[in-house]
């Protein structure tokens, strides 16, 4: 697969891919524990395509998808991290890259995934930006196209990490979870209610989606300066 390569050196880059940059941070630490639980769920399926979402905007779930992805990257995995929101997208903002071509172009077969998919500075680590904003996300996710995908991401890297918009805001992710081997939900500590937490749990769950786990981000303790934590459901 013929690829673009792109450094990490962003300043979106710098502050949120805290795995890249600072390994040995105790934040570091516990996304590479996140990503032990994932491989512990693996025990009874297969746990290679994982969405992450929220309930609502703003609560880390970018920076969470990312640095899980990172993580895995660093096991020597081949990891490609999707970004899936195609109506707010950020992945290209976070790794300095341009968002001509991206996720909806391939699912509109407008360019192939070999020749979109993009290679970072961190090795192992694949971006698919967003691409042009469609005018239909949630008909692109429930496409047949979208089955396609998967099939042909599977084929080529070993972990595929969605990020997606928040739950409570459009139906684009409980669509979305339906097709992913299971999804990380990720609440903001003192920000995120406790009754939206329960409905995305719920969607989720009606969805028919592996609820893998919660991720608590920005929550405060002595001696760091926030922790992150893996809960099952």
């Amino acid at each position: 697969m013929a690829l673009k390569k792109k450094k990490l050196n962003s300043k979106d880059a710098r502050r949120k891919l805290v795995t890249a940059i600072d390994p040995k941070s105790p934040i570091s630490e516990q996304y590479r524990t996140i990503r032990t639980n994932i491989q512990y769920s693996s025990i009874d399926q297969e746990i290679r395509a994982i969405m992450v979402t929220s309930s609502g905007p703003g609560e880390g779930k970018s920076t969470t998808a990312a640095n899980l992805a990172v993580t895995f990257a660093q096991l020597g995995k081949k990891v490609l991290l999707v970004d899936a929101d195609l109506r707010k997208p950020t992945v290209h903002h976070t790794f300095g890259m341009n968002n001509l071509f991206g996720f909806s172009t391939v699912l509109t077969k407008q360019r192939t995934l070999e020749k979109t998919v993009l290679e970072t500075g961190e090795q192992d680590l694949y971006i698919l930006t967003s691409g042009p904003i469609p005018p239909n996300p949630a008909e692109l996710l429930s496409s047949k196209s979208m089955e396609q995908f998967i099939e042909d991401a599977k084929a080529e890297f070993e972990y595929i990490i969605f990020d997606t918009p928040p739950l409570l805001a459009v139906a684009d992710p409980q669509i979305l979870a339906n097709q992913c081997d299971g999804s990380i939900l990720v609440v903001y500590s003192e920000k995120t209610e406790i009754d939206q937490a329960k409905k995305g749990k719920e969607l989720l769950e009606n969805a028919q989606s592996k609820l893998l786990g919660v991720v608590l981000n920005h929550k405060e303790v002595q001696n760091s300066d926030y922790y992150y934590y893996y809960g099952s459901k």
